[in-house]
């Protein structure tokens, strides 16, 4: 059914319960997205290493390519004032009058790409609390600890490596090797159920609580937040380049080795492919259409200045850190994991002054928690409309008296805590992000098809914003190029089967939409799900676009199929 507005209180809030409400303006938006600029410290570490001196390339290119698609979301967020879930939601309506599955592919994939943010965010941000409570201390071959061990004769034959590794683990404290236990899963990996865990799932409880109050409130306490996370991170990336830690070196040529080669430009398309996880994330200020007090202005608002604000941050950090850091030192396992980005920040601004480096820390988890909030805003709405438009199980469809929909908030929680005992370790945590990424290259490809067939097949109706033609056009071209990202490059990440991960996991769809839909709603969709657009009843429309949408997936699945074949890694 289409979303009521009901009749907004002095405080936003509607007199009527049980649905989302009106309570935000554009900037309301903005804050909440304000979290995705963090992502960026997510994989800067692993986009360093995969891409070598072309890693602020990538995520310059990826940002302009992630900044120019946010204009045909715009355009067609536009067309669905009453429907929050985001640009998924939008994009699927174009895709139901040629199959009923590809609509909820797109809200799927949508919504297993985003929500992941959680469980890694809380990864890296309960790797941070545990070094701050436990750290695990550090020694070389000169300690007195380690030079003792190996004068010890039990150890004669040994050398300092192997004392250094004996040391540090006597000495690391109980909770940071606590594990109370572990179970292998094929294909998937390893789930620990460890203090990385625990620390975890009481992060994502707290971010539940701040969003159990409705938008209204998640959008103030995120202005705060936000600011404590945006200005620190213009900082790291202008100061050092006054206070002569940048060396221009570190950012000039040559670049990768190899390049021109088969297994140099599939570590090239395997960055451009995990950076499109971050880069493209702000869309997210879309999913908040149906709680908009003006979407008819607010929508195009809000995309946009979210895209400037990530444009300023995923260019200017990158090349910032690379410059000051170079390769080598953006390859550090902790940069890599993600909990050694304060130390660097820290580094970089104040020399690793250890007040600057504790205040760095705190801002980190602030960041992280900041993401996560983003996260579980976006993703948890991207379900619930989905529900409410007869795509997923009815339970999801859900709000409490805040308008937070609720239900579709702990179907993410529960979900992300499986999530979070396989991203313990570096390998589980690129592997995660890279089947999530698989998810969300599958939305970006549908829903950037979707603009030129919502011209097509409802080109009468009003549009608050359009976008130009040649845009839309361009745009077409870049979904069959994010195709191309995800066939070569998936494979990089973590395991090589994460693409075949990914579709797996995306097929589950066909399962639980034929639920909904075959069992639940016995063939047809709810009253009014598609009149945004003008159709009523079970009428789908006509099919103005002929058979163009079925050989574009016939091209896209192609470009996937033959570049992960052609690319290769490193043997």
């Amino acid at each position: 059914m289409a979303i009521e507005t009901g009749t907004l209180t002095a405080d936003g809030q509607s007199a009527s319960s049980g649905q989302l409400v009106r309570a935000i303006d554009w900037k309301g938006a903005f804050w909440v997205a304000s979290g995705v600029p963090a992502l960026v410290l997510f994989s800067i570490g692993g986009i360093a290493g995969t891409a070598g001196k072309l890693a602020f390339v990538v995520w310059t290119v990826s940002m302009i390519m992630g900044f120019l698609q946010s204009f045909t979301y715009a355009e067609i967020a536009g067309l669905f004032p009453n429907k929050s879930g985001g640009a998924s939601i939008y994009g699927a309506t174009a895709w139901l009058r040629y199959s009923k599955l590809i609509a909820p592919l797109s809200v799927w994939c949508n919504w297993f790409a985003w929500s992941p943010v959680l469980s890694l965010g809380c990864a890296i941000a309960a790797g941070y609390i545990l070094n701050a409570v436990a750290p695990i201390p550090v020694f070389t071959d000169k300690s007195p600890e380690v030079v003792s061990w190996l004068a010890d004769p039990t150890h004669a034959g040994k050398v300092a490596a192997d004392a250094i590794t004996a040391v540090t683990t006597l000495h690391t404290p109980a909770i940071q090797a606590f594990n109370a236990y572990s179970v292998a899963i094929p294909g998937l990996g390893t789930l620990n159920f460890n203090s990385s865990f625990f620390i975890g799932a009481l992060l994502m409880l707290i971010v539940f609580a701040i969003q159990h109050r409705g938008i209204l409130g998640t959008a103030s306490a995120q202005k705060y937040i936000g600011l404590l996370v945006i200005i620190p991170m213009l900082i790291v990336g202008i100061v050092p380049l006054f206070n002569g830690g940048f060396h221009a070196a570190n950012v000039a040529g040559p670049y990768l080795p190899g390049v021109g080669d088969n297994v140099g430009w599939t570590m090239f398309l395997g960055a451009m492919f995990i950076a499109a996880w971050s880069t493209y994330g702000f869309e997210t200020a879309v999913c908040y259409t149906s709680e908009f007090r003006n979407p008819k202005t607010d929508t195009f608002k809000a995309i946009f200045y979210s895209g400037l604000l990530c444009l300023l941050l995923y260019i200017l950090v990158p090349f910032t850190f690379q410059g000051v850091l170079g390769v080598d030192g953006m390859k550090d396992p902790g940069i890599v994991a993600g909990t050694g980005v304060a130390d660097a920040m820290a580094n970089m601004v104040a020399g690793g002054n250890l007040i600057i480096k504790e205040i760095f820390v705190g801002l980190m988890i602030l960041a992280l928690v900041l993401a996560i909030m983003t996260a579980m805003a976006g993703s948890s709405r991207t379900l619930y409309q989905g529900s409410v438009d007869g795509w997923l199980p009815r339970y999801l469809s859900y709000t409490n008296s805040h308008g937070a929909p609720t239900r579709a908030m702990w179907t993410d929680l529960v979900f992300n805590l499986f999530l979070l005992a396989i991203a313990s370790d570096s390998a589980g945590y690129f592997f995660i992000l890279a089947v999530s990424n698989v998810g969300y290259i599958i939305f970006n490809f549908l829903n950037l098809n979707a603009g030129w067939m919502h011209r097509v097949d409802s080109g009468h109706i009003e549009r608050p914003y359009r976008a130009p033609s040649w845009l839309i056009g361009l745009n077409t071209i870049l979904a069959f190029v994010n195709a191309l990202f995800m066939g070569a490059g998936a494979k990089v990440w973590g395991y090589s089967n994460a693409l075949w991960v990914g579709f797996g996991f995306a097929a589950l769809i066909i399962p639980v939409f034929a639920f909904r839909h075959y069992v639940q709603d016995k063939g047809h969709f709810p009253a009014g799900a598609l009149e945004d657009i003008g159709l009523t009843g079970q009428d789908l429309g006509v099919r103005k676009a002929g058979v163009l949408p079925y050989l574009a997936l016939l091209l896209g699945l192609v470009i996937v199929l033959v570049s992960n074949w052609f690319f290769q890694l490193p043997a």
